[in-house]
């Protein structure tokens, strides 16, 4: 994988403020946040799909399946 298809990396400091952000964002509910981020990480992949499906498989040179299998 090159450097720009890696998502950018978070200082620790960071990931803590935006972890606090989220929960902050649903009442304080720890529980909701994660609910919300799900919703919001199914969303972007769905969107992400859509894209690559938009994609001509000759520009993308076969890269791109009609849906990326998801790291576990």
């Amino acid at each position: 994988m090159s450097a720009a298809s890696e998502p950018a990396a978070l200082a620790e400091g960071d990931l803590e403020r935006a972890a606090d952000q989220a929960i902050e964002a649903c009442g304080g509910d720890p529980r909701e946040a994660v609910k919300a981020l799900l919703i919001a990480n199914d969303f972007l992949e769905a969107e992400a799909n859509e894209l690559r499906a938009a994609v001509s498989k000759g520009y993308s040179r076969g890269r791109h399946g009609p849906n990326r299998e998801r790291k576990e």
